[in-house]
Order: C-alpha cells, then structure tokens, then sequence
C-alpha cells in the first residue's frame, strides 16, 4: 500500500561497517553487529536525522544475503524509533531490488535508497521500469544517481519521469555537477540531497534540503552543525565551519572512500577497521594522505571551537 511521498531530509549517514576476526567467515572477517548497533546510535545521538545501512559505504556488494538483511534490522532496533533508517536496496535488476525493498519494509526501515540497475548501462525506459517495481513495495524511495559507478547517468528529464512515482521523495545526487540542482527542479518538484561531502556547501547554497553523507560517520556532530546553520540561511557561519573539514571530505568522492572514511574513523577513535574484498587496505601513500587531513581537521577544529567560545 502507497505511503506516498515522505520527507528524507536531514543528515542521514550511511554507516559504515565494522568487522572482526573469524577464519570461518567471508575473507575471514565477520561482520560485528553489536559495534554497529552502537555506532547507530552514537550517530542519532550526536544529533544525525538517521542512518543508511546498506550503502556502498557499507560494502552491502560484499555481504551475503543473511547479513545484509540483519544489518538493516540491527540498524531499525538501534535507532528505535528515534530517526530514520533509509536501506540500500541496490541490485543489478528490479527483481532483486524490490525483493531487497520488501525485506526493508519488513524489518522496519522508514525508505530506501536505489540506485539504478547495477552492472549494467539501462536504458531509460528500463530505469523507469527499475523504480516502478521498486515503487511497488510502497516505502518513501531516494533515488540515486551515481553515473561514475553505475554508468547510468539520471539525468534532470529522466529524474522527472521518475518522480512521477507516487513514493519517490527525493534523489541523492552525486554527479559532482552542482548546476543540476536547478535543472532538476525546473523539471519537477523532489527533494534533491546532497550525495557527496565535498559539495555539500554549494548544492545547499542553490537549495538541497537534505545530505546522505559520508564522514558524519566521523564527524557528526560538526555535520549536523554544518547542515543546521546552511537550513536557517546561516551561510557565512557554515562556511567557516565547512571549511575546516572541506579536505578531508575531498575523500567521499573518490575511489578509496570506504577505506578512508574508516581510517579517518580510526583516528578519531571511533572503530572503522578493516574492509571485505575487493576492497584491500589504502597504500601507504593514500594513508599518509588521510592521516594528514584528518589530523588536519581535528586540530582546526579545536581551533574554530576556542575561537567560538
């Protein structure tokens, strides 16, 4: 049954996933619910509108199935009511990503986001095709357009037709170009959010009202802060702030993201550990240059906040 479209505004995180050790698991890492369950909360707690297992952030290509349906039911039992829980429902066809819609809906999650067929370059019409049977299910959808990995491109005329659906509410953009906010809302009326830290300033600027992100994995609570001073038109205060992290949220949009955010996670004394193939460790180059911008931040920020005070 239609919910209809429903607000997915706000910082919503998607979450990282801690592993631990056991030969008898995946590439022998297990997947660590109980540190998971406490980072969802840590993150509503800092303030976060919700979470987002199941993302490419959480590696959800490389779990099995049994894990990442309980990831999303570890998350909705962590959360407990307190924000929202948006799932990855990615897959290669609609068939799979509607099932992974109907287990979300399930377990309790208040959307999902989708991504477009994965592994393969769609058409439009089998795009259109791809939401429609997602839509089906009747949970809020965020659409998600990331050309770089999934070499399908949303753009502003096919994201109108796909916000005809009656439960899409908003699109995660992460094409890297700001210019499409205004081209999509001359198009059609959904919430556009910010997909990748980096821009996350000027996609606000021009009117995002919502960041599926990255490093408040990290940083929350600085994130929060960010968003909440850009939503009150509070611009030259988020800016300074912004600019504090700016370096080190360079990270999200390139291709060791998982691996850095975790690192950087790490460093602030949060649990990022390891990840699961194909992902292997950073190269002592890319570490130095994670450590160096995430050093970096913590000591300007300690800078901004005796300054504030």
């Amino acid at each position: 049954m239609s919910t209809g479209p429903v607000d997915l505004r706000g910082v919503i995180v998607a979450t990282a996933l801690p592993y631990k050790e056991n030969a008898k698991a995946p590439a022998g890492l297990e997947v660590d619910y109980d540190k998971y369950a406490e980072h969802c909360d840590w993150l509503i707690s800092n303030g976060c509108r919700g979470v987002g297992p199941n993302g490419s952030l959480g590696e959800y290509s490389s779990l099995t199935d049994a894990e990442r349906r309980k990831v999303v039911q570890v998350a909705v039992e962590a959360v407990a009511g307190r924000g929202v829980v948006v799932a990855g429902v990615h897959g290669p066809g609609w068939h799979q990503a509607k099932h992974w819609a109907e287990l979300a809906a399930e377990d309790g999650a208040d959307g999902v986001l989708a991504l477009p067929p994965t592994m393969y370059r769609a058409s439009h019409a089998q795009v259109v095709e791809h939401y429609t049977k997602i839509d089906e299910v009747g949970l809020p959808i965020m659409i998600y357009n990331n050309p770089i990995d999934t070499k399908v491109d949303l753009v502003p005329s096919l994201v109108a037709e796909i916000a005809q659906l009656p439960n899409v509410s908003a699109i995660k953009e992460f094409s890297g170009d700001v210019r499409r906010l205004f081209e999509i809302r001359e198009q059609c009326d959904i919430d556009v959010v910010a997909g990748a830290d980096d821009v996350l300033f000027e996609l606000m600027a021009d009117g995002a009202v919502g960041w599926f992100a990255g490093f408040p994995n990290v940083f929350p609570a600085e994130s929060v802060e960010i968003y909440d001073h850009m939503v009150a038109g509070r611009f030259l205060e988020a800016r300074e702030l912004y600019r504090q992290l700016v370096a080190v949220f360079r990270w999200d949009s390139r291709t060791e993201f998982v691996q850095a955010i975790k690192l950087s996670m790490d460093l602030v004394g949060r649990y990022g550990g390891p990840c699961r193939p194909p992902r292997g460790p950073l190269t002592p180059e890319h570490t130095a240059q994670v450590t160096a911008d995430t050093e970096r931040a913590v000591a300007a920020l300690k800078t901004y906040r005796a300054v504030a005070v």
